[in-house]
């Protein structure tokens, strides 16, 4: 049953982020008049379709991509029809191939915007500061001597701004040593971090948690927090004076206090309000009746700032880790996902939620944009790059030449694949069937 429900969150999520892509290229063709001669969904054989107009629109057998074909646009394949792809202007091009990208970006911010006007249940934003809530014992948070409370003010020297750009650094050093400046009290400290590498991803992990401010999910029927007038919303800064690190330290401390009156200062609507609330004693053990998590939500000119300021975060990011690649820093398998890790990511994320799924649709669409955009030969990015060239030496380039760079980037791609998918298999398949074992 997972597995189908893989197959088809799969399906759902890159079929609507490839269509978005080409509906972009599409859309632009024909508004200079280009002859469309086709627009597929997948690649390979037709499994259904219609015409209108000059155009097929079809789904095909392999869901792994799309496409739309413009008369003339293959090398060579020009004619004499001014509507013919060759024909039109360089820059009317150019924005063709641009538009599939524009989409996608597009796309990345509506469904993020839209995501965060939900609510979101994740500290993953820019928003968190870089303070150290949690420090798990016997990690390398731990070894390091990282306390709650810590203030992070460099990471490698370069100053930091948010938790991402601390989680960020871990993720991307595993076996590494990473310098974090810090501040504890009035002192300015270094210490090194070498995160551990976890199994399957090997990304790094410090094994700490930043200081999060928990919400109150759920408030129980007839509860004690019910009683002091706790509501679903509110924001828990402190109790009895003392500030909260995250939802665990809360609890330990309720816990450990069962039929003592407790002061809790919370958040609501833009006012701090203290609450007083006895937990109740059950077999020695404190509650008071409420669900925590790290709930945010956003009305809707905010979710779309945020939603920029992610986006452009997430792009900076991938640029910053194909930097890596390159150098040799991290290895390519920890940071390439391939179709059956993808499907695995989607299924997993449908069950969560739909909220999740979307979540992870931005985040795709996104990188399918950054990727497009690279000067690879046959990929977007690589066809504005001709493109370019040929604007500035104000001819095109020789129809041999043409050829010659389109099968460089074909294979290219195909060993972009190749690689891909076979990083998916040691990923996703038991090392026992691989060896035969």
């Amino acid at each position: 049953m997972d597995l189908l429900t893989n197959i088809a969150a799969f399906i759902f999520a890159l079929g609507v982020i490839i269509f978005v892509h080409e509906a972009g290229h599409l859309l632009m063709g024909k508004a200079f008049d280009m002859k469309v001669l086709a627009f597929s969904l997948g690649f390979g054989k037709k499994i259904f379709g219609f015409t209108r107009g000059e155009t097929e629109y079809k789904v095909s057998l392999v869901p792994l991509g799309g496409y739309v074909s413009f008369s003339g646009e293959e090398p060579g394949q020009g004619s004499d029809d001014p509507r013919d792809f060759h024909n039109k202007p360089r820059w009317q091009r150019i924005l063709v191939f641009l538009a599939g990208p524009a989409m996608n970006i597009v796309l990345a911010v509506v469904i993020t915007a839209g995501v965060f006007m939900v609510g979101v249940n994740t500290p993953g934003l820019p928003d968190i500061p870089p303070i150290v809530g949690l420090v798990y014992p016997d990690s390398a948070a731990e070894a390091a001597g990282l306390q709650s409370g810590d203030e992070l003010l460099s990471v490698n020297g370069d100053e930091i701004e948010n938790w991402d750009e601390v989680l960020f650094a871990m993720a991307t050093s595993p076996e590494k040593d990473v310098r974090l400046g810090l501040l504890r009290g009035e002192s300015e400290l270094e210490v090194v971090v070498r995160p551990r590498k976890v199994p399957k991803y090997e990304f790094g992990d410090a094994g700490m948690l930043p200081k999060m401010l928990p919400t109150i999910s759920s408030v129980g029927s007839d509860s004690p927090a019910e009683a002091a007038g706790f509501l679903p919303g509110d924001v828990v800064q402190g109790v009895d004076g003392r500030l909260i690190g995250s939802g665990n330290d809360l609890v330990a401390y309720i816990e450990a206090r069962a039929g003592e009156e407790l002061a809790i200062e919370v958040q609501r609507e833009g006012e701090v309000l203290t609450l007083a609330v006895t937990p109740g004693d059950e077999d020695g053990v404190g509650r008071i009746g409420v669900g925590l998590s790290y709930f945010q939500r956003f009305p809707p000119v905010e979710a779309f700032r945020q939603s920029v300021r992610f986006n452009w975060q997430i792009t900076r990011q991938t640029f910053q880790v194909l930097g890596k690649i390159v150098t040799g820093q991290i290895a390519a398998k920890s940071a390439l996902s391939g179709p059956l890790d993808i499907a695995a990511m989607s299924g997993a994320a449908v069950r969560s939620s739909f909220t999740s799924l979307f979540s992870l649709m931005g985040m795709i669409s996104i990188s399918i944009a950054i990727l497009n955009l690279l000067p690879i030969p046959v990929l977007d990015g690589g066809q504005i790059t001709v493109l370019l060239i040929e604007t500035v030496r104000r001819k095109d380039l020789s129809l041999r030449f043409k050829e010659r760079i389109q099968q460089v980037g074909f294979v290219l791609i195909l060993m972009l694949m190749g690689l891909v998918l076979y990083f998916d298999v040691v990923k996703n398949i038991p090392a026992g069937l691989l060896s035969g074992s």
